[in-house]
């Protein structure tokens, strides 16, 4: 996470601040967390589906069956004693049960101080991914109850252990499923789509910033240089009832494709150029490299997780021979 990370909870309670090495940055007051938040809901939604209609006309949908490889890399960085990120991804084989599930894509930043940040996000993955495998239905249906079950995974673990009372985690996932891809997010991980040398950002920060920018409260510019940037107004455990962002409809994927999560380790620090550049022109495993050191080299003053995947044409898998050996013989 980044250096001061709060999450804006209650609306009668400061925000919590995780401490670390750089100095802690407070909330700002609660009155301004929960501002217009259904009328910004409904012009996210509104918004998103604007750009999926933008990315996927009516009537373009994908023909070819399509193949998603990739890679993921975290890193600490260089001032955190421990890695308080959780990744995932699961691309089942199509000979496997799993495959008519789909792919699975995750990246989780925890937060709670010591070792409790680091708890969360782990458990957010494993219930998000036991989850996705395990129910049946649509895919908004399903990563709707897997954020459930995660918030509610977490906030009872916290009951039984007060060492990580008031922890919780961002959590962004990627389900593809045949020739298309949902969004569900809460929290400032991001998911990006590259397509045809143009980054697009998926997911939308769950900041108090954030939300001020949508509402016209602030400028993109004002909220880059606030000192309230990294409090969230959304993440998982940190309230009994999660609203998650999850796509109802699917975004056509095409071959050329490149998807891409993060954690705010690396997009706080790596512009979308540096990301265009990389994951424009290596390979998966190579650009999560490229984009790791481009962190560090920025400072590294978080942790730092990235996965890159690729999206192409599935190869034509050989038909068996029918010919060859017997499988039985004629004696003499």
């Amino acid at each position: 996470m980044a250096p001061a990370r709060s999450s804006a909870c209650s609306p009668t309670a400061a925000a919590r601040t995780r401490r670390s090495p750089s100095p802690c940055r407070s909330a700002m007051a609660a009155s301004c967390c929960c501002c217009s938040a259904a009328d910004a809901a409904v012009a996210v939604m509104t918004a998103v589906r604007r750009f999926l209609r933008t990315l996927a006309p009516a009537g373009t949908a994908t023909a070819a069956r399509l193949a998603v490889t990739g890679a993921m890399r975290s890193h600490p960085g260089r001032t955190r004693g421990t890695n308080e990120d959780a990744m995932l991804f699961d691309l089942p084989s199509p000979s496997t049960p799993q495959a008519r599930r789909g792919a699975l894509l995750l990246v989780a930043d925890g937060m709670g101080g010591h070792a409790a940040g680091e708890v969360a996000s782990a458990l957010a993955a494993r219930t998000v991914h036991r989850l996705f495998y395990a129910a049946e239905g649509p895919v908004p249906d399903v990563l709707g109850q897997c954020f459930v079950a995660a918030n509610d995974a977490i906030r009872r673990h916290a009951r039984g252990a007060p060492e990580c009372k008031g922890m919780g985690t961002t959590c962004t996932v990627l389900a593809i499923r045949q020739d298309r891809a949902w969004l569900g997010h809460v929290g400032d991980s991001r998911a990006y789509l590259l397509r045809d040398g143009t980054l697009s950002q998926l997911s939308e920060d769950h900041t108090l910033v954030a939300e001020l920018v949508r509402l016209g409260r602030l400028t993109a510019a004002q909220a880059a240089a606030s000192p309230e940037r990294n409090v969230l107004v959304r993440a998982l455990g940190t309230r009994p009832v999660v609203a998650p962002l999850v796509w109802a409809e699917g975004l056509a994927l095409r071959p050329g494709d490149r998807l891409v999560l993060c954690s705010d380790g690396l997009h706080d620090l790596v512009d979308a150029a540096e990301i265009v550049r990389s994951v424009g022109r290596l390979a998966p495993d190579a650009a999560c490299e490229a984009l790791v050191e481009a962190a560090l080299r920025e400072g590294g003053h978080d942790n730092i997780s990235v996965g890159v995947f690729a999206v192409e044409e599935a190869a034509e898998r050989p038909v068996p021979a029918v010919c060859g050996r017997p499988t039985r013989r004629i004696a003499p």
